[in-house]
């Protein structure tokens, strides 16, 4: 594995690049607050037939933290990078906080994408649970205080097109949900995926963490998901 930089979207994107360059591409975002590291066991489980970026997002990780943060602009963030890489049909993978910017860059730009992977996490949508946003803790952190602010604001007063516009993501899709510990609930994953032509679910019995709690269902689902069975 190694460790890249670009400059996307007016900013410095820290990334981490594993695998074998010339495979079907995955990029992968990581939840809040949180890095690209979350993601070396599942580089791992799949750098032997997909060539495979995580990046750092704005304000988090080795990335620029410039003060200003969205889910919209972190999905400029994303197309920014995807362009500057040249990279085309993606599998888009996304959990949790890094779902909504998976599910907000396939609404944007469907084109480039061959395959997008949610885990345990659609959109937020108007109606739903609230978050008490907490002080800021004391001492140093490794990531800017302000991304978390700023994106369980937009998590409590969700853009109610993100959700309409599910209908917009023809790409295959998968869903993997956390199951009874989920902090999503099961109807209403299920409604996402009902929004989506072209998507399907798969439960996993691990709570909202599930590539870090179950890693290696997690990789059998996303192989699953991107070598399905041939007849």
């Amino acid at each position: 594995m190694t460790r890249g930089e670009i400059k996307a979207n007016g900013i410095r994107l820290s990334f981490l690049e594993e695998g074998v360059a010339g495979s079907p591409v995955v990029v992968l975002l990581h939840g809040l607050p949180n890095e690209a590291g979350t993601w070396a066991h599942t580089m791992a489980g799949l750098a032997a037939t997909h060539h495979l970026y995580a990046p750092d997002q704005r304000g988090q990780g080795r990335s620029d933290h410039p003060g200003v943060y969205s889910f919209e602009l972190m999905r400029d963030d994303v197309l920014g990078f995807v362009a500057a890489l040249g990279l085309r049909d993606v599998t888009l993978v996304g959990h949790s906080a890094g779902a909504t910017v998976a599910c907000l860059v396939a609404q944007e730009r469907p084109d480039w994408l061959a395959r997008l992977v949610l885990e345990d996490s659609p959109p937020p949508w108007p109606g739903g649970p609230r978050f008490e946003i907490p002080e800021r803790p004391d001492g140093g952190l490794d990531y800017d205080w302000a991304v978390f602010a700023s994106l369980m604001t937009q998590v409590n007063d969700p853009d109610p097109a993100w959700w309409e516009r599910l209908d917009r993501i023809a790409v295959p899709t998968l869903l993997i949900h956390g199951g009874t510990a989920s902090p999503i609930p099961a109807d209403k994953a299920a409604e996402a995926v009902a929004r989506m032509p072209d998507a399907r679910t798969v439960t996993v019995e691990a709570g909202h963490q599930v590539h870090r709690q179950r890693p290696e269902e997690f990789l059998d689902a996303l192989r699953t998901f991107l070598h399905p069975p041939t007849l």
